[in-house]
């Protein structure tokens, strides 16, 4: 009898994270052939549901399986904020860095002794960067007043109080119109969603703050994890593999595409200097070291050896 596999997912074919997905769901077809039936539910935003619809339908059974923001856990599992301190993970290498090594193996187990899920793999969710609609912002003093579209966390409206916005959550499904209708003045996002969500037609300055590597954890139901036979998980965990290396491929070659086509559509790509990335980092240093202040100290020492290990 064939095992089925239910995968859910919240954005367009063109996305990177629809495109591995594809992938996952190749590869396990091609292990397992008829042992096996995988069912995508590519873009649940598109049936009228809100993306966080993925977490409840797959912690509770309904998907086996889904791809989510790690910032919507934090207040469940805590040390994934790590992931959320502004300004402190450099780039790409480094935080792979952490993801592939003791930091990303302790917030599997973290994840899977405080929730229903298990974290079967990390996918590259995007150097996160500010758009606007009201002008280019290049300093602190530019994100005065203007209200910001920020995801389901604390701790990044937090950031983004420290720097003067007017933070306000919004789904994903939501967010196009809230700044199509200039509900927001600002948003921040990866350039593959300012592109791909056509956020730059309003918003026609994007600043490359990288403030943040976001992580998308590839969630799966605990229950049916370990209800499957051993040759369905191990063809699981292959088809993840396989699919996570071509995601984090495509994440950073759709940064290239999607810049190249936003400017090429009319959006002005802004670059700091370093003396403006400085004032950023300032102005958010004493609410990111309250952040780093909620984990252990050990985690902090994991945490740093698995960024020396790159930085050397």
């Amino acid at each position: 009898m064939a095992t089925t596999i239910r995968f859910g997912g919240y954005q367009g074919d063109k996305s990177v994270h629809t495109r591995a997905a594809d992938v996952f769901c190749s590869a396990v077809r091609r292990q397992l052939g008829d042992r096996v039936n995988i069912i995508f539910e590519r873009n649940i935003v598109a049936d009228g549901q809100q993306a966080a619809d993925l977490l409840t339908r797959t912690e509770t059974g309904d998907l086996d399986g889904c791809y989510f923001s790690s910032s919507y856990l934090t207040q469940r599992v805590p040390d994934l904020g790590l992931f959320d301190q502004h300004f402190v993970i450099p780039d790409r290498a480094h935080g792979y860095a952490l993801l592939d090594g003791g930091v990303g193996a302790r917030l599997a187990v973290e994840v899977a002794n405080r929730t229903g899920f298990k974290v079967l793999a990390y996918w590259d969710n995007g150097l996160r960067h500010l758009s606007s609609a009201r002008g280019p912002i290049l300093r602190p003093s530019d994100c005065a007043g203007l209200k910001i579209r920020t995801l389901a966390n604390e701790q990044h409206q937090r950031v983004f109080r420290a720097l003067g916005f007017e933070p306000l959550t919004i789904d994903v499904r939501d967010l196009p119109e809230a700044v199509a209708s200039l509900r927001v003045d600002a948003q921040e996002n990866p350039l593959t969603n300012i592109y791909n969500f056509a956020l730059h037609t309003t918003h026609r300055h994007i600043t490359l703050t990288t403030h943040l590597l976001g992580v998308a954890l590839v969630l799966f139901n605990q229950r049916s994890v370990d209800a499957w036979p051993e040759a369905v998980r191990q063809a699981v965990f292959s088809a993840l593999g396989e699919a996570s290396i071509e995601q984090r491929r495509m994440a950073q070659q759709d940064d290239q595409i999607c810049s190249a086509a936003i400017q090429a559509e009319g959006g002005v790509v802004h670059r700091l200097s370093p003396v403006q990335r400085a004032e950023f980092i300032a102005a958010t240093r004493l609410v990111v070291e309250a952040m780093r202040s909620d984990f252990s100290a050990e985690f902090i020492h994991l945490f740093e050896s698995d960024i020396a290990r790159v930085s050397v």
